[in-house]
């Protein structure tokens, strides 16, 4: 695990153009831990702690979290982008619907399927795309991972699979909104997930414990900087 550095909030702390936005707040916490040296809190308005620190590269990097869902999501964007964010890598977490996946695997998404609603009030008619070049350098830096289509949804705990789902690799939250609303802003966004839900030989959902989940996110973590990274 990554060394712990003390954290204090400096509500004037710069913005980084480049981004990794997590929805869940503490794994953003954990990724300032490990990517940032003197990371320094600049928000933490309605528990969406926020980041910003040197990199290894040498270059500031912003660590934002968005929050469960499309609506949460697009007004941390939205307010980064007014901030000067112009690349953004979502490092979230999805549910496996291809059996062939396996708990911390990780997923590339090159596009997104729209079952939420913010996405569609975005304009996004289906699906929504990420943006190409930041994929092809997330590909880059992690051989071997999944790359492909995601659903994105606004019930987590639906019963059944969502609808329009067909050939989507897993199920997540945010991908189609951040997607869109990236694209109509001007901000490069692409999105690395990692499993942390599946299915056993009984049909029923398993999840994956807190430790390989923390282990899987600092990987994914580092993947998305080597990709945002000069």
């Amino acid at each position: 695990m990554a060394e712990q550095r003390t954290i204090h909030l400096h509500p004037t702390a710069p913005l980084a153009p480049r981004v990794l936005l997590p929805g869940d707040p503490g794994r953003a916490l954990a990724l300032a831990q490990a990517l940032l040296s003197e990371p320094r809190m600049f928000n933490h308005n309605r528990g969406l702690w926020g980041y910003t620190g040197s990199a290894p590269d040498g270059e500031l990097l912003t660590i934002q979290a968005t929050g469960m869902g499309g609506p949460s999501a697009a007004i941390v964007l939205t307010e980064l982008a007014a901030l000067g964010a112009r690349a953004a890598i979502r490092v979230g977490t999805c549910g496996a619907l291809d059996r062939s996946l396996e708990l911390g695997e990780l997923i590339l998404a090159e596009r997104a399927l729209s079952a939420d609603g913010t996405s569609r009030a975005l304009g996004a008619d289906g699906h929504a795309t990420a943006d190409p070049a930041l994929t092809r350098a997330l590909a880059g830096n992690a051989p071997g991972a999944r790359v492909g289509a995601v659903v994105t949804v606004d019930l987590f705990y639906a019963d059944g699979l969502p609808a329009g789902s067909d050939g989507a690799l897993a199920v997540e939250m945010e991908a189609a909104t951040l997607f869109a609303l990236g694209a109509s802003l001007g901000v490069a966004v692409g999105c690395a997930l990692i499993v942390s839900d599946t299915f056993d030989e009984h049909d029923r959902r398993i999840r994956i414990d807190a430790d390989a989940l923390a282990s899987a996110g600092e990987r994914m973590g580092a993947v998305a900087l080597a990709a945002l990274s000069p």
